[in-house]
Parts: C-alpha cells; structure tokens; sequence
C-alpha cells in the first residue's frame, strides 16, 4: 500500500449513513467497518455538513425532515443542497486532510487528489421511466463529470462495469467490478432464534414468502403479486407474501395491486425492517421472490442465500452473476414462471434443499472482507498513479 511509512488519510462521503440504510448506505457501512479494521488507515467521514473521524451507524430522524423541507420550500432543491454540501466538504478538508477520497455514492464532490468512485447501477440510463424525471435529468447532467473526475471507478459488478465502459468510453483500467458482501449476520436460523421477529410482526416460521426492497418499479413488485396471485388461495392462506421495504417514488400502483390481497390478509405491507430484525426475516422465510428488472448487484438475493433460503430472480442485469445455478433465474415478466417455481419450492422437497445447499455454497464466495481487500487494492491504484 503506498504511503506505507505513515497512515494513509482517507477521506468517505458517509451521507448515505444518515437515513434509513438501503443499498448504498448498507454499501458504505459494511466497506468502512472492513477498512478501519485495517492498520495504515485514518479515515474522516464527511456527513452532509460536518466531518466527524467516527463511522455513524444509526439514521438521524431529522434527516427525513429537512429533505422533506428543502423539497418544498426550495426551487432546485437538490442542486441548491449540492452546492452547499460541496462548500461545506472543501472547506472541512483544512481541518481534516486527505490523501485520497472515496465517493461512495455516484457523485464525488470536487477534490484537489485521487479519487475513487462507486457508482453502483446506470439503471438512470436504461429505464429512465422507473426513476422520477428530476433524478434522471440530474443524473445525465452529473454523471460523466463524475467519470471524469474520478481516478478510478468501483463497480458491484461486471454487469456494470460493462456498462460504463459501453456508455462513457472510458479506459477499462479505470473502471473495477468489486462484489459486495453478506454480512455473517445472515445465516439458517431455527424457529427459536426468529422467535423475537415471528412475534413482532405476527408471523410463522417457514410459512411465507418474502420480498424485499424499497417499493419502487424498477423493483417489479407488480409482477410479483400478480403471479403469488395465480397461487391457489388455500396456499396463499399458508404462506402469505411479507412485503419488507420503504416507500420509494411511483409506488401508488404497487400499493393498489396490494389492497385486495391485504384484505384477505394474504399480503402484509411490514414497511422498513430494522438491521437487527432483518437477518431473521429472512432466515425465518419459505423463500424470497426479487424479480427486480434491473440491480447493479442486488444484496437481498446473496442474504437469503446465506440464510438458507431459495430465490426466485431475475434472469436480467447483474442477477445471474450473483446467485448463478442457486436460485431460479426467469424472466421477470414471466408471471406462469414465477408461479410455477413458487409451487416447486413448497411442493418439492427435494428441489427446495438443492437450492438452499447451492445456495449457501452461493454465499460463501462473497463477502465485505474480500470486498474491502479488492477496494483497498484500487486504493493503491488511485494513491500511485496506476
């Protein structure tokens, strides 16, 4: 590692740390617990305003709030909060210096050094109709000057790193798939270890089935329902489909194909799950159904699999790279195929434990260690001009 006589400074936007941790924010926590288990290292994180030398775990309520507000009360909010995130960040690094910067989450904000960037998905740029107009517009504005300022660039996968070379015409040096990880959090669970879970939202281990994600289109939850819904109503009795996710943009017409499912009591809506609930969610599971369109790399496919649980997927994006021959890899506009592996998983015994053994297998090959060591290596990149 370069600057081996001294520790390296690190610099991390950790904003994403500050709300409710989906994806990314998941993304920046498990990488940065990894890398500060490491000598050599003095990491500062920037969140939003402040800098701080401690990795904040834990979402600040009032975040909601002021977003909420800069929304409504402010024209352009999002640019508007850019530009004084950006002031803030650059007038901070007299304080806390650094050798190197990692952006995180897409968009790195001007730094007089190597910088390396995540950009997770171009799903902006190949369903613009599943994100909110202002978002893509922002993003087709921002985003090649991210490629362009950044001295590498870290992908979740070779799905999209494949991408990014085809959309920007970069050099293929500069850009580098990293697997995410499974926390070892998520893991196969008896009945008695989900106890606190089944009680809390009133389930039944091993009798439902779950999906999971912010509810979104680009998530496909549509076309889940309507193929649980082919199921045959005695067994949607025994194993209703548990929703676990937040409130995303365009979500009106997930919840309106929910409604008469929720009546019935055969869909449950249990919204956001928190971190140390979650990993018995899914253990406690029948199985999870992910028919996402697009995912730059999709965590949720890889924690079942480490809990022991099969998956129902999609055959597009990233999907096929993550779960391989474990889970069911289909169309995710095929209902008839959704439903029929369903079926397979609660009827055939024999199929359900290969995919939970291939599964775990599965798993095992990703994790937030080898994630942070393959990281550190572009680190070293970045910091000697490679």
């Amino acid at each position: 590692m370069a600057c081996a006589d001294r520790k390296i400074r690190l610099a991390v936007n950790g904003t994403a740390l500050l709300s409710q941790l989906t994806g990314i924010g998941q993304y920046t926590k498990h990488l940065m617990t990894e890398i500060e288990k490491r000598a050599g290292f003095e990491l500062n994180y920037f969140y939003g305003i402040r800098w701080s030398n401690r990795l904040r775990i834990g979402a600040l309520p009032q975040i909601g709030r002021i977003r909420t507000f800069l929304r409504t009360a402010i024209p352009k909010p999002y640019e508007v909060s850019r530009l004084i995130q950006g002031a803030r960040f650059r007038a901070g690094l007299k304080r806390w210096p650094a050798d190197l910067y990692h952006e995180p989450n897409f968009m790195p904000f001007r730094f007089d050094g190597p910088t390396v960037t995540t950009i997770h998905d171009m799903s902006y740029l190949r369903y613009p109709e599943t994100h909110p107009k202002i978002r893509v517009d922002m993003m087709n504005r921002l985003l090649p000057k991210s490629v362009e300022r950044s001295s590498h660039i870290l992908t979740d996968s070779e799905f999209v790193r494949d991408e990014i070379l085809s959309a920007f015409g970069v050099s293929p040096s500069k850009v580098h798939a990293v697997h995410l990880g499974a926390s070892s959090d998520y893991r196969p669970m008896t009945a008695g270890q989900t106890r606190k879970c089944m009680q809390q939202y009133e389930l039944i281990h091993g009798s439902y089935v779950l999906a999971v994600g912010t509810l979104e289109p680009r998530k496909n939850l549509v076309q889940a329902l309507r193929a649980y819904r082919n199921l045959p109503a005695p067994m949607r009795d025994r194993y209703p489909l548990v929703v676990a996710g937040m409130k995303g943009w365009f979500s009106d017409k997930i919840e309106a194909e929910m409604r008469e499912l929720e009546a019935k009591g055969q869909v449950r809506l249990l919204g956001y799950v928190p971190h140390e609930l979650l990993p018995q969610l899914y253990a406690a599971a029948s199985m999870l159904i992910y028919p996402s369109i697009y995912e730059g790399f999709g965590l949720p496919p890889l924690e079942a699999m480490a809990s022991g649980i099969p998956v129902i997927t999609s055959n597009q994006s990233s999907m096929p790279e993550v779960v391989g021959d474990a889970g069911y890899t289909i169309d995710p506009m095929d209902m008839e195929a959704m439903t029929a592996a369903m079926h397979e998983i609660v009827d055939a015994t024999d199929q359900r434990q290969m995919r939970i053994a291939r599964g775990l297998a599965r798993a095992k090959l990703f994790s937030w260690e080898r994630c942070a060591e393959q990281t550190l290596a572009v680190y070293d990149l970045a910091l000697t001009g490679g």
